[in-house]
Protein backbone atom coordinates (compact mmCIF):
# COMPACT_ATOMS: atom_id res chain seq x y z
CA UNK A 1 0.00 0.00 0.00
CA UNK A 2 3.06 2.28 0.10
CA UNK A 3 3.03 5.10 -2.47
CA UNK A 4 6.65 4.15 -3.34
CA UNK A 5 5.70 0.72 -4.74
CA UNK A 6 6.04 0.57 -8.53
CA UNK A 7 4.53 -1.52 -11.27
CA UNK A 8 7.30 -1.63 -13.90
CA UNK A 9 6.31 -2.41 -17.48
CA UNK A 10 9.33 -0.89 -19.27
CA UNK A 11 13.05 -0.52 -18.73
CA UNK A 12 15.23 2.01 -20.55
CA UNK A 13 12.33 2.95 -22.81
CA UNK A 14 11.52 -0.57 -24.03
CA UNK A 15 9.11 -3.21 -22.73
CA UNK A 16 10.39 -5.11 -19.72
CA UNK A 17 12.32 -8.22 -20.92
CA UNK A 18 11.06 -11.64 -19.70
CA UNK A 19 14.13 -12.18 -17.48
CA UNK A 20 13.20 -8.99 -15.61
CA UNK A 21 9.50 -9.84 -15.28
CA UNK A 22 7.58 -9.08 -18.50
CA UNK A 23 4.78 -8.08 -18.78
CA UNK A 24 4.84 -6.28 -15.40
CA UNK A 25 6.98 -6.55 -12.29
CA UNK A 26 6.12 -5.30 -8.84
CA UNK A 27 9.00 -3.31 -7.26
CA UNK A 28 8.95 -2.69 -3.53
CA UNK A 29 11.70 -0.26 -2.47
CA UNK A 30 13.72 -1.52 0.49
CA UNK A 31 12.80 -5.17 -0.16
CA UNK A 32 14.99 -7.79 -1.81
CA UNK A 33 14.28 -8.12 -5.53
CA UNK A 34 13.37 -11.78 -5.14
CA UNK A 35 10.38 -10.65 -3.08
CA UNK A 36 9.17 -8.43 -5.94
CA UNK A 37 6.74 -10.48 -8.02
CA UNK A 38 7.66 -10.95 -11.70
CA UNK A 39 5.45 -11.84 -14.69
CA UNK A 40 2.49 -10.05 -13.16
CA UNK A 41 -0.73 -10.30 -15.20
CA UNK A 42 -3.34 -9.34 -12.60
CA UNK A 43 -3.69 -8.15 -9.02
CA UNK A 44 -6.17 -9.47 -6.51
CA UNK A 45 -6.68 -7.89 -3.09
CA UNK A 46 -7.00 -10.49 -0.33
CA UNK A 47 -7.33 -10.43 3.43
CA UNK A 48 -4.76 -13.24 3.87
CA UNK A 49 -1.06 -13.49 2.90
CA UNK A 50 -0.27 -14.95 -0.52
CA UNK A 51 0.84 -18.58 -0.23
CA UNK A 52 2.67 -19.09 -3.52
CA UNK A 53 5.54 -21.59 -3.71
CA UNK A 54 8.34 -18.97 -3.64
CA UNK A 55 6.83 -17.10 -0.71
CA UNK A 56 6.13 -20.23 1.35
CA UNK A 57 9.12 -22.44 0.45
CA UNK A 58 12.00 -20.66 -1.22
CA UNK A 59 12.44 -17.11 0.02
CA UNK A 60 12.57 -17.75 3.76
CA UNK A 61 15.07 -17.65 6.60
CA UNK A 62 14.84 -21.29 7.75
CA UNK A 63 16.93 -22.95 10.48
CA UNK A 64 16.30 -26.45 9.05
CA UNK A 65 14.47 -28.12 6.19
CA UNK A 66 11.40 -28.59 8.42
CA UNK A 67 11.46 -25.06 9.89
CA UNK A 68 8.86 -22.83 8.17
CA UNK A 69 11.10 -19.83 8.96
CA UNK A 70 10.45 -16.17 8.38
CA UNK A 71 9.87 -14.60 4.95
CA UNK A 72 12.67 -12.71 3.20
CA UNK A 73 11.48 -9.12 2.95
CA UNK A 74 13.56 -6.04 3.85
CA UNK A 75 17.12 -5.71 2.60
CA UNK A 76 19.69 -6.13 5.38
CA UNK A 77 22.27 -3.40 5.91
CA UNK A 78 25.30 -3.91 3.66
CA UNK A 79 28.40 -2.19 2.33
CA UNK A 80 30.54 -3.46 -0.52
CA UNK A 81 33.90 -2.26 -1.77
CA UNK A 82 35.04 -2.01 -5.36
CA UNK A 83 38.15 -4.22 -5.07
CA UNK A 84 41.17 -1.97 -5.71
CA UNK A 85 43.93 -2.68 -8.21
CA UNK A 86 44.02 -5.70 -10.46
CA UNK A 87 43.36 -9.36 -9.61
CA UNK A 88 46.24 -11.83 -9.41
CA UNK A 89 45.10 -14.79 -11.51
CA UNK A 90 46.46 -17.54 -9.24
CA UNK A 91 45.89 -16.18 -5.72
CA UNK A 92 42.84 -13.99 -6.49
CA UNK A 93 44.46 -11.32 -4.30
CA UNK A 94 44.23 -7.78 -5.58
CA UNK A 95 47.51 -6.11 -6.56
CA UNK A 96 48.12 -2.41 -5.93
CA UNK A 97 51.18 -0.20 -5.85
CA UNK A 98 52.43 1.32 -2.60
CA UNK A 99 51.21 4.83 -1.88
CA UNK A 100 47.82 6.52 -1.78
CA UNK A 101 44.91 4.29 -2.80
CA UNK A 102 41.34 5.55 -2.94
CA UNK A 103 38.98 2.82 -1.76
CA UNK A 104 35.35 3.26 -2.74
CA UNK A 105 32.08 1.43 -2.58
CA UNK A 106 28.36 1.55 -1.89
CA UNK A 107 26.20 0.90 1.16
CA UNK A 108 22.45 0.35 1.53
CA UNK A 109 19.73 -0.84 3.87
CA UNK A 110 16.07 -1.65 3.38
CA UNK A 111 14.94 -0.25 6.72
CA UNK A 112 16.74 3.07 7.27
CA UNK A 113 19.26 5.43 5.65
CA UNK A 114 22.96 4.59 5.87
CA UNK A 115 24.52 6.49 8.74
CA UNK A 116 28.11 5.20 8.72
CA UNK A 117 30.57 3.06 6.79
CA UNK A 118 33.79 1.83 8.32
CA UNK A 119 36.82 0.35 6.58
CA UNK A 120 39.30 -1.96 8.28
CA UNK A 121 42.91 -2.29 7.20
CA UNK A 122 44.36 -5.40 8.85
CA UNK A 123 41.68 -5.31 11.56
CA UNK A 124 41.99 -1.60 12.43
CA UNK A 125 38.65 0.12 11.74
CA UNK A 126 38.33 3.74 10.56
CA UNK A 127 35.38 5.77 9.37
CA UNK A 128 34.89 6.25 5.64
CA UNK A 129 33.63 9.45 4.01
CA UNK A 130 29.98 9.19 2.93
CA UNK A 131 28.77 10.76 -0.32
CA UNK A 132 25.60 12.86 -0.12
CA UNK A 133 22.42 10.79 0.03
CA UNK A 134 20.58 10.53 -3.32
CA UNK A 135 17.22 9.46 -1.93
CA UNK A 136 15.44 7.39 0.66
CA UNK A 137 16.00 4.05 -1.10
CA UNK A 138 19.19 4.79 -3.04
CA UNK A 139 22.51 3.26 -2.12
CA UNK A 140 25.06 5.61 -0.54
CA UNK A 141 28.52 5.98 -2.02
CA UNK A 142 31.55 6.07 0.24
CA UNK A 143 35.32 6.60 -0.05
CA UNK A 144 38.35 5.96 2.11
CA UNK A 145 41.92 7.12 1.52
CA UNK A 146 44.44 4.41 2.31
CA UNK A 147 48.21 4.92 2.43
CA UNK A 148 49.16 1.45 1.18
CA UNK A 149 52.38 -0.02 2.56
CA UNK A 150 54.19 -2.94 0.83
CA UNK A 151 53.08 -6.43 1.86
CA UNK A 152 49.91 -8.42 2.30
CA UNK A 153 46.83 -6.75 3.75
CA UNK A 154 43.22 -7.58 4.47
CA UNK A 155 40.66 -4.87 3.70
CA UNK A 156 37.13 -4.98 5.09
CA UNK A 157 34.09 -2.71 4.97
CA UNK A 158 30.87 -2.59 6.93
CA UNK A 159 27.89 -0.28 7.23
CA UNK A 160 25.48 0.88 9.89
CA UNK A 161 22.04 2.33 9.21
CA UNK A 162 20.11 4.98 11.14
CA UNK A 163 18.37 2.25 13.20
CA UNK A 164 21.77 1.02 14.45
CA UNK A 165 21.72 -2.17 12.38
CA UNK A 166 25.28 -3.24 11.50
CA UNK A 167 26.74 -5.89 9.26
CA UNK A 168 27.94 -9.01 11.05
CA UNK A 169 31.55 -10.14 10.69
CA UNK A 170 30.34 -13.66 9.84
CA UNK A 171 27.29 -14.62 7.77
CA UNK A 172 24.16 -15.38 9.77
CA UNK A 173 23.44 -19.00 8.88
CA UNK A 174 20.12 -20.14 7.48
CA UNK A 175 19.15 -23.30 5.62
CA UNK A 176 18.88 -21.73 2.15
CA UNK A 177 21.65 -19.14 2.54
CA UNK A 178 19.34 -16.15 2.14
CA UNK A 179 20.22 -12.56 3.05
CA UNK A 180 23.99 -12.96 3.53
CA UNK A 181 25.19 -9.50 4.52
CA UNK A 182 28.48 -10.37 6.21
CA UNK A 183 31.30 -7.84 6.12
CA UNK A 184 33.20 -8.01 2.84
CA UNK A 185 36.87 -9.04 3.02
CA UNK A 186 39.32 -8.21 0.21
CA UNK A 187 42.88 -9.60 0.33
CA UNK A 188 45.39 -7.17 -1.18
CA UNK A 189 49.08 -7.42 -1.98
CA UNK A 190 50.84 -4.05 -2.13
CA UNK A 191 53.87 -3.92 -4.42
CA UNK A 192 56.82 -1.69 -3.41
Amino acid sequence: MSPDVLLAYAMNGVPLPPQHGFPVRLLVPGWYGMASVKWLTDIEATAVPFTGFQQMSSYRYNRSEADPGEPVTRIKVRALMVPPGIPDFITRNRLVDAGPVLLRGRAWSGRAPIQQVKVAIDGVWSEAQLDPADGEYAWRGWTFRWQAQPGGHQLMCGAMDALGQVQPLEPEWNYLGMGNNAVQTVPVTVRP
